[in-house]
């Protein structure tokens, strides 16, 4: 599939000039999403790594023989087909993640990003991020990724010590990390995001705290701190600049999921759909190129959301930032039922209150620094009040389990 030149360097170049004049980001977070809104942020997923690290239980795979080119078409075509099937007309972020997509050649990024333009309308001074480890992201890759239209990048140092890194099974040693964090930042001045891991087998506090203070030295535009863990619901903590992509998955946003493997939540308008949906791209990469082939997307699996699983993921989601839910932010998803109305009255949400975890005020609900330490558990509650409350108002819904 033969891409117009022309017009991508004509998008690259508009990209290059409005992040010249990008004016400092606001502390108040890019605006909140309606549910229904017709504009939204993609995910394009990158399959593969050079080695699975110990931890990571994502779906990747080890390249043997990949046809870069035709994984480029089906990239393609299936970010088209979902676009057009959404109805999105706008898109504000893409994150290019995986996988390692620092491995992809920058051409791929470029014809992305220019499908894109072509089927829906991509600002100039949409963020576009890539993640990128050490290894695969010499100072001379990164610029060229920075000529396809990339303007942030993710950074997965992991650890600044090389014994922790060799546990978790990276390619990089602490010397590599901080010499890619110093091209990134020249490259990208202001638009690095850091992953540190906690919790590892034997680590203790004052070391890890001096890997994080010399972390935050070099780099302080947005930290994000990981437990080691291989369950679900790993616990993230930002610092610094806000990413618009990440914080359209915390205000529950449409986003689509490009590639395999890849989750997207969006309303299908462009087929006629008016429910919100759940979507999974097929996770082996051979499998899921056919289909894209024959379909044009390879969606595997389509999960209707209910009202009710809306507002838990609005509810679960919000509280995650420091921000919280907003009372119109809830309204934009749920007019009739107000937070007060939800938790107003709940003796359980006042004990919340009194404890220092919670607050419940003219802003909307939140937690404090505290709270946010034990959210898993303050979700119980607030869930079941919720759930309590919606069959209280629909009384014939069976509750969920």
């Amino acid at each position: 599939m033969a891409l117009p030149r022309a017009r991508a360097r004509g998008w690259v170049k508009a990209a290059a000039a409005a992040q010249r004049r990008r004016p400092a980001e606001d502390a108040g977070g890019p605006a909140s999403p309606a549910p229904g809104s017709p504009r939204a942020a993609l995910y394009v997923h990158w399959p593969y790594c050079e080695k699975r690290c110990s931890y990571c239980s994502f779906n990747k795979y080890i390249p043997r023989g990949v046809d870069e080119a035709a994984l480029r078409r089906c990239l393609v075509t299936e970010a088209q087909t979902l676009l057009r099937l959404s109805g999105v007309r706008r898109v504000e972020s893409v994150f290019f993640g995986g996988g390692t997509p620092s491995l992809a050649s920058p051409h791929t990024v470029a014809a992305v990003l220019e499908a894109v333009a072509q089927t829906t309308h991509l600002p100039a001074d949409s963020e576009v991020t890539l993640e990128a480890n050490p290894t695969s992201a010499s100072g001379s890759r990164l610029a060229a990724f920075g000529a396809a239209g990339v303007n942030r990048l993710s950074i997965g140092l992991q650890s600044l010590d090389d014994t922790e890194l060799q546990l978790l099974g990276r390619t990089h040693s602490a010397s590599d990390a901080l010499q890619t964090l110093a091209e990134a930042q020249r490259l990208f001045p202001g638009r690095v995001s850091v992953d540190l891991m906690l919790g590892l087998p034997a680590q203790q506090v004052g070391p890890w705290l001096r890997q994080l203070w010399e972390l935050l030295h070099c780099c302080d535009d947005h930290v994000s701190l990981y437990q080691l863990s291989l369950e679900r619901g790993t616990t993230l903590f930002t610092q610094g600049a806000l990413s618009t992509h990440n914080w359209t998955y915390w205000q529950c946003g449409q986003y689509l999921g490009v590639g395999p493997g890849a989750h997207g939540r969006f309303i299908p308008q462009g087929a006629g759909g008016h429910t919100r949906e759940a979507r999974i791209q097929t996770l082996e990469p051979d499998n899921w190129m056919k289909e894209v082939m024959l379909f044009g997307h390879g969606t595997r699996r389509r999960m209707p959301l209910s009202e009710l699983e809306l507002l838990e993921e609005v509810l679960a989601m919000g509280l995650r930032t420091d921000v919280g839910i907003t009372h119109q932010h809830w309204q934009q998803f749920e007019p009739q039922l107000t937070l007060w109305d939800l938790f107003g009255a709940s003796k359980e949400v006042k004990d919340l209150q009194e404890q220092g975890l919670l607050l419940l005020d003219h802003r909307g609900l939140r937690c404090s620094w505290e709270g946010l330490a034990v959210l898993d558990s303050l979700l119980l509650s607030l869930l079941s009040l919720l759930q309590e409350a919606w069959q209280q108002r629909t009384p014939s819904s069976v509750p969920r389990g």
